[in-house]
């Protein structure tokens, strides 16, 4: 007599054969349809990496920055396809649809919550990697540059330095992002309150629509053209292509590092560093970094640690004059400065070493942002926050193993473009953005815990920030935050998109019901269409 398991095990044994026959099926499907549909001739299979190919956990891992997602219990693309071609993402596109395939798309891995390489909601699902799309072509005439969005910020400053000393993008201080989901979220950089962000600077750019189309900005319409720079990726279509406007910048910069800890005055400094950093000369970007350390080298005590990272597009003798008017109690002397071109201040505000070559600008690496298991959370500031709320925030830090608390300068120019001129509206009144962050070491068993940590001082600095809506950078995807279900409603989705995008949420969503009605492009944070 055959027992009930016996038969449970076959038909288990059945079903997973099955779907590895479907999965094969599907691949080999995928496979031909994508040759049928590519210009390039290079065999499709060149480009293609399943679980069963030893490049296939290499590929995955290399440029992911959150390894949290990377761990066994989190799902894995059923395949990775890394085009070579803009046609090879049209046709990618265009397979996907036909065989009911879920895609995501990743330009460099930089997702704070893996929405780039990983799905809750959809699966199973395959990765298109942009990593070999990396053409930049620069035209120092027109003051433009192409960049394919697989390329990197340190790979695109390089090409521009090698082309002008006296031009540059205003993206991101993190060398490695990839510019194709930077820029979608915005893009801030040290030039943000001389410049405004990369999105602002955008002015044409290439995608593939939920159709399959490749449109350039005439083709998609201004519509469109506004909700990719800054309403965040992967909701209308894969970016191939960015054209960005260079703005000029000094042959030489300033830079400087200043260190503080609470036993020097730090809370006073920072006090003051809040009431300055969006006043003062637009020419000068102060980063305030802090991190807890050690009192000493054989001392269990701590303290924090106030970084003042600083870029300034002119010369040491006019940054000391703004400094001694506006920020005399940081006390930053002509020791602390540092001349240098505008190409080797990216190497410095990335946070390489002192004399490091500008080729590492090449090499897909970050000092400032190495892979990590860490979870971040960001917000708005428009009030000063006062010494005694600053005191309960350093007791927090103290708290927990290797916090970080980051605050970035806004004003400048950051004031002075439209909250609706694109989809990032966090302009006139912002004196700084907030980014707290915790880390913990592979094998750390209170990794919950450490998450925990990130909400309590969310939660503890609520009378400081933003309000109706709490403001949220959405470069900084925060799940916590709320995220689309099998069912996505657009009740639901504005639960976080109003913090993201304020009041251009309402016009994100009519624009995707226009142009992706029945949401091909979508995950946990996509702009949801209204039908649905």
């Amino acid at each position: 007599m055959v027992s009930k398991f016996s038969i449970f095990l076959f038909l288990t044994v059945l079903l997973q054969l099955g779907s590895r026959a479907k999965s094969a099926s599907t691949l080999e499907n995928f496979i031909q349809c994508v040759s049928i549909n590519s210009e390039l001739s290079v065999p499709v299979t060149t480009t293609l990496f399943t679980p069963n190919n030893s490049s296939y956990s290499s590929i995955l891992q290399s440029p992911v920055f959150s390894l949290r997602f990377l761990e066994p219990s989190v799902p894995k693309p059923e395949f990775i396809f890394t085009p070579l071609h803009d046609s090879h993402v049209q046709a990618a596109v265009i397979c996907a649809k036909q065989f009911g395939l879920h895609l995501r798309v990743r330009s460099g891995g930089h997702d704070f919550e893996g929405l780039s390489f990983r799905s809750e909601t959809q699966t199973p699902f395959f990765l298109i990697d942009l990593v070999n799309l990396r053409l930049i072509n620069v035209n120092i005439k027109d003051e433009t540059v192409w960049v394919q969005t697989g390329a990197t910020n340190g790979e695109v400053y390089y090409k521009i330095s090698q082309k002008s000393k006296v031009h540059a993008v205003p993206m991101g201080t993190c060398t490695s992002l990839g510019i194709g989901g930077h820029i979608t979220g915005g893009a801030y950089g040290s030039m943000l309150r001389k410049h405004g962000l990369a999105a602002d600077n955008a002015v044409d750019a290439l995608i593939v629509d939920a159709q399959g189309r490749i449109l350039d900005r005439a083709a998609m319409g201004e519509d469109l053209f506004w909700a990719i720079r800054g309403g965040g990726g992967g909701s209308f279509g894969i970016i191939l292509w960015w054209k960005i406007k260079l703005v000029r910048v000094p042959e030489i910069v300033t830079t400087f590092n200043v260190v503080k800890t609470l036993e020097q005055g730090g809370t006073k400094i920072f006090y003051k560093w809040q009431q300055v950093a969006d006043n003062i000369d637009e020419d000068l970007f102060i980063r305030a970094v802090n991190r807890v350390v050690a009192l000493g080298t054989n001392s269990t005590d701590r303290t924090v640690m106030n970084i003042y990272n600083g870029v300034f597009l002119g010369g040491t003798d006019r940054l000391l004059k703004i400094m001694q008017a506006s920020f005399p109690e940081l006390n930053l002397t002509r020791k602390d400065c540092t001349e240098m071109s505008w190409i080797e201040s990216a190497n410095f505000i990335g946070l390489f070493p002192a004399g490091t070559p500008i080729e590492i600008l090449l090499q897909w690496k970050s000092a400032a942002t190495q892979p990590a298991l860490f979870k971040s959370k960001s917000d708005y500031a428009k009030q000063v926050i006062p010494e005694t709320g600053l005191e309960g925030l350093w007791k927090l830090m103290l708290e927990e193993d290797a916090p970080t608390v980051m605050t970035i300068p806004y004003g400048g120019m950051m004031s002075r473009i439209s909250e609706s001129a694109i989809p990032f509206p966090h302009r006139k009144g912002i004196k700084f953005m907030i980014l707290y962050q915790s880390n913990w070491q592979e094998g750390d068993k209170n990794a919950t815990e450490h998450i925990n940590w990130t909400r309590k001082v969310y939660n503890y600095l609520t009378p400081y920030v933003s309000k109706n809506p709490r403001e949220a950078y959405v470069n900084y995807r925060d799940l916590d935050l709320g995220r689309n279900r099998h069912k996505i409603s657009f009740r639901e989705a504005s639960a976080w998109g109003q913090r993201y995008f304020k009041s251009n949420f309402e016009r994100l969503v009519r624009i995707k019901t226009k142009v992706d009605p029945h949401n091909f492009f979508k995950h946990e944070q996509s702009i949801p269409p209204l039908t649905l």
